[in-house]
């Protein structure tokens, strides 16, 4: 294995698990052509790549779900091959994902030791010893988790805890933690890398996988970079640029991570009068012209998501207007907003956005049913072409139009969404966090897209938990805090002090910032080296 960056005053210790040019194949469909990767113990790893480089394939080898089909995996120095979850678990390895599976029913402490419960001597369940050691765990995680609480209704981040707490009871040598902290906070995952920083500390192996590049640069030691299914590189942190990254990762420079063009700004399409809805949001008012990207940006609770469904007729509220083109939209009824040319991609958009288990040509013709048919039947040809044409103009990346969906990689997933949206030819197009869980040169493609959109004269109202994003895309930006819009602010006026002020509730900062800071603030994201921008996050 190359590496291109060496360690820099890192620990020289040999890897606790490594995976040399690991092979796996699906039929005729390379997942992974050459995967390396190394984890030594007391250090965090951070695994990057765009959709499709091989990370989900290379995870599942070192869980036991899939073996590799050639190439050398090694454990302690050892050769090793995992047959299933429960042999990976029973060397040390242990995965955390994005949506932990408790059981809700059951307790913290029967969660973490399912299975494996203490004993007394009568060989009945010592409850008493389990709470005792689940609360052992939890102090040692430097977490206040009270051990009898019944698991349903924990928030993601506390479910995550628990699933490390399990790790640490199992004695894992190598914590995975697999796109850990795509639903949290700011709050909760400081919370959750305290933790990971902990556990390194203590001497785990820890591999991270996230497309937030201040995440990976704020909590990782070493970074591997995977591109079509083959190891890359592998770099020091404090070594290498986001930029060199960057480039790595999709083997070319993405200059423009934010290609803005400048649009003509015409007529008001939306306006939004006095929203409210008990409880969530209040008295909203706010325009989209032709032609214009506003942003909404806003915190935990902050209502954006809320009022989107509302505006769009997915929701109700209580008072309020929402007029399109000169005309009163109908509230709770998306298909009047359809009909009236407004276009609603979810946040998220595998259980809102997709039917998982259709063809990608069905998912994308699903707005256009009556268009396609006749005496209620649907023309198979005509659905085709239609999805074709749409998929060659978003540039959708798919082996056939008759393959399921759940099938493509998450940045090809959101096209068919967007695919599917703009085939109704809308006037006004709600985006809600248009490039969660998609890399560096997807987001690139996304952003151009709404950008061009813009420029056909199309209104876009774009929620983003990015605010490097809001801030390179956005003509205005909206801000809201605990359900009421604290700030309006141009382009020019837009910076992350501005905007992180209105959204805590805080005094103004001063505006007038000049355009080159959002320029500054946008390319901490992907598009240069630095320190990352904060991110906003969405409401739930």
């Amino acid at each position: 294995m190359t590496i291109e960056a060496t360690s820099g005053g890192l620990s020289p210790t040999a890897p606790v698990l490594e995976l040399r040019d690991a092979r796996k194949t699906f039929g005729a469909v390379v997942a992974l052509s050459s995967g390396s990767v190394q984890l030594r113990a007391g250090e965090i790893n951070a695994l990057v790549g765009e959709n499709g480089a091989g990370k989900s394939t290379m995870v599942k080898i070192l869980a036991g779900v899939h073996q590799p089909d050639s190439g050398d995996f090694l454990f302690d120095g050892h050769p090793i091959v995992f047959r299933s979850p429960a042999e990976s678990k029973a060397a040390g390895v242990s995965v955390i994902y994005q949506e932990p599976t408790l059981f809700p029913d059951l307790t913290v402490a029967e969660n973490i030791f399912i299975g494996r419960q203490p004993t007394t001597r009568l060989g009945f369940i010592d409850r008493a010893a389990m709470r005792a050691d689940a609360r052992a765990l939890f102090e040692r995680l430097g977490v206040p988790i009270d051990p009898d609480r019944v698991a349903e209704g924990l928030s993601i981040a506390d479910q995550q805890i628990i699933e490390i707490a399990k790790a640490i009871s199992l004695d894992a040598k190598v914590l995975i933690m697999d796109e850990p902290t795509a639903a949290l906070s700011g709050v909760e995952v400081e919370r959750l890398f305290g933790v990971a920083r902990a556990l390194r500390d203590r001497g785990s192996a820890i591999m991270f996988i996230s497309h937030r590049f201040d995440e990976v640069f704020g909590l990782s030691d070493r970074i591997t970079v995977m591109r079509d299914g083959a190891f890359i590189s592998e770099h020091a942190t404090s070594e290498v640029t986001t930029n060199e990254i960057v480039r790595s990762m999709v083997g070319r420079d993405v200059d423009q991570l934010f290609p803005k063009q400048e649009a003509r700004v015409g007529d008001i399409v939306v306006s939004v009068d006095g929203l409210t809805r008990a409880g969530v949001f209040h008295d909203i008012s706010f325009e989209v012209r032709a032609g214009e990207i506003v942003g909404l940006a806003g915190l935990v609770g902050a209502g954006r998501t809320e009022v989107a469904r509302a505006l769009f007729g997915i929701d109700r509220y209580d008072a309020g207007s929402v007029t399109i083109g000169g005309r009163r939209l109908a509230p709770r009824d998306p298909l009047a907003s359809i009909k009236a040319g407004i276009g609603f991609v979810p946040e998220d958009r595998r259980k809102q956005g997709l039917v998982m288990d259709m063809s990608v040509s069905r998912n994308t013709t699903l707005t256009l049913r009556s268009t396609l048919s006749r005496l209620g039947l649907v023309s198979a040809r005509r659905e085709r072409e239609a999805a074709a044409d749409w998929s060659r103009r978003l540039q959708v990346k798919t082996g056939s139009q008759e393959l399921a969906v759940s099938t493509l990689s998450g940045g090809n997933q959101q096209k068919v969404v967007l695919a599917k949206w703009l085939a109704t030819d809308p006037s006004f197009l709600i985006v809600d966090e248009p490039t969660r869980g998609i890399d560096v040169g997807t987001k690139s493609e996304v952003h151009r897209l709404i950008s061009d959109l813009a420029g056909r004269g199309i209104a876009v109202l774009m929620i983003s938990s990015e605010l490097p994003e809001v801030l390179g895309m956005a003509d205005r930006v909206l801000v809201m805090h605990e359900g009421r819009l604290t700030a309006t602010l141009d382009r020019a006026d837009a910076t992350p002090e501005t905007v992180m002020h209105a959204a805590t509730g805080a005094e103004p900062a001063v505006v007038g910032a000049e355009p080159a800071a959002v320029g500054a603030s946008a390319a901490t994201s992907g598009a240069t080296g630095g320190p990352a921008t904060p991110t906003t996050e969405t409401a739930r």
